[in-house]
């Protein structure tokens, strides 16, 4: 490697850092503008569904095609690409004049989300070709994420309460600018690959199939069963068909047919998404309980949202090692039984609970994701094929995102109305009994097809 692009390595890492930042706090910092979006744009439930999941649904629909993309145009131009897509989006973001604009716009912001994630990752592990550096590195780069998480609830608070909820979109553009001319500077341009082919038919396949299943979700809470949502799913079902046919005679699939009858790695990524499709719709409905039924301020609801983000990033790097010395099967069991006890927790809250009622369901999915997160990616890596872990990795976040995005839709569904507070509550036990039984039924599936580890001879 050439000196100079040994002492800029520092940078380097930094500024992957921050794209992959900026990916996981738009995830969050969204939530607790919520409330002031619906009354600004003078939109209902189903449209504040749509303006987190339009990002996540697209996010989750690209990633593993973004991944080839890389491969094909040189990380370091898609690192670049997503950046300006990302600056552009965020400004469309804040200056929508209704909801339809703004969730088009959040669905673009989804596709640089796409392209920075796989990318900024490539891009550090070329930085970095040592193990124990990479190790490191890897490290730190997965550690900021995690921290984006806390960050999202209260830098949002702090932006609505101060300036109003357009500048949680507005404030990425200087962050943006600056990423992207560093970028420029410091990063070596890679040699593009001419081997992968994107999978344009599944990558159009699996986006309708997530779109599809996520309208049929949010239509059907708000309409009942109708037209609308049959209509979807059954559109759906078509999807998933076509997808699952297409991926067995594709020359280069995004997913590999042989790994679909590994019951480890099915498995893994199974337990993976359920923690999403809990975790995410939870932070979605609490939010709305906080502000639209309690009627907290933007900055109040995202600081009681902490109890939850912060044991998430701190149980991250602790959880590692513990998979790496007892394997990912312990800590995903508790994990998942700590998220169990703490989503039946909400069977308490009523309109007019103290926080000290909602703080045992915040701690429990809090403690109960960071202790699956990193185990869940550790099973699916070791269950994966082991030439290709970028394949792994790119199935294991392709279906924690598609089943948040589910999770909004599914628990918003549920329930329904916040300006109902009673109806909006008894929706939040339905919730806490699903996501319970949910989480419980992961943790006889983790026991039943993640293996112990071998013990050393």
């Amino acid at each position: 490697m050439h000196t100079t692009a040994i002492r800029h390595r520092g940078p380097v890492l930094a500024l992957m850092c921050v794209g992959m930042f900026l990916v996981q706090l738009d995830v969050t910092v969204v939530n607790v503008a919520l409330p002031h979006i619906g009354e600004d744009l003078r939109t209902d439930l189903s449209g504040l569904q749509w303006v987190v999941d339009s990002y996540t649904v697209v996010l989750a629909a690209c990633l593993l095609g973004a991944g080839v993309i890389g491969d094909r145009w040189g990380h370091r131009t898609v690192v670049l690409v997503g950046l300006a897509l990302f600056g552009v989006t965020s400004l469309l973001c804040g200056l929508a004049p209704s909801v339809g604009t703004l969730v088009a716009a959040r669905a673009l912001q989804g596709l640089a989300a796409a392209l920075l994630l796989p990318s900024t990752l490539a891009v550090v592990n070329r930085t970095f070709p040592k193990r124990e550096e990479k190790a490191r590195a890897l490290g730190v780069w997965a550690g900021v994420s995690a921290l984006a998480l806390p960050t999202g609830p209260v830098l949002g608070g702090v932006l609505v309460t101060a300036v109003g909820w357009r500048s949680v979109f507005l404030v990425n553009l200087p962050v943006v600018l600056v990423a992207a001319a560093l970028t420029w500077r410091y990063v070596r341009a890679d040699a593009p690959s001419r081997t992968g082919r994107l999978d344009v038919p599944g990558l159009l396949a699996a986006a309708v199939f997530l779109t599809a299943l996520v309208y049929s979700a949010i239509s059907a809470g708000r309409s009942g069963v109708s037209a609308a949502p049959v209509v979807a799913a059954v559109a759906a079902v078509l999807a998933a068909v076509a997808l699952a046919l297409w991926e067995r005679r594709a020359a280069q699939p995004m997913f590999p047919p042989e790994l679909a009858p590994r019951p480890d790695f099915v498995g893994a990524n199974a337990v993976a998404a359920a923690m999403n499709f809990v975790g995410i719709g939870s932070i979605f409905v609490m939010t709305l309980y906080l502000q639209k039924v309690q009627h907290r301020d933007a900055l109040t609801a995202g600081a009681m949202l902490l109890p939850l983000f912060v044991p998430l990033a701190a149980c991250a790097p602790v959880t590692g090692r513990l998979a790496a010395r007892l394997g990912p099967r312990p800590p995903m069991v508790a994990g998942l039984l700590v998220g169990a006890a703490g989503s039946a927790c909400l069977l308490v809250l009523t309109p007019a609970s103290t926080y000290g009622d909602l703080l045992p369901t915040l701690l429990g999915l809090g403690l109960g994701m960071g202790l699956l997160t990193a185990a869940a990616v550790a099973a699916a890596l070791q269950a994966g094929p082991p030439d290709r872990p970028g394949l792994s990795s790119g199935v294991n976040n392709t279906a924690r995102q598609a089943a948040g995005a589910l999770g909004i839709a599914v628990f918003g569904a549920l329930a329904r109305d916040p300006e109902s507070p009673a109806r909006f509550t008894m929706g939040l036990h339905h919730i806490g009994v699903l996501a319970a039984v949910l989480w419980l039924a992961a943790a006889a599936l983790t026991v039943r097809v993640v293996p112990r580890p071998e013990r050393p001879h």
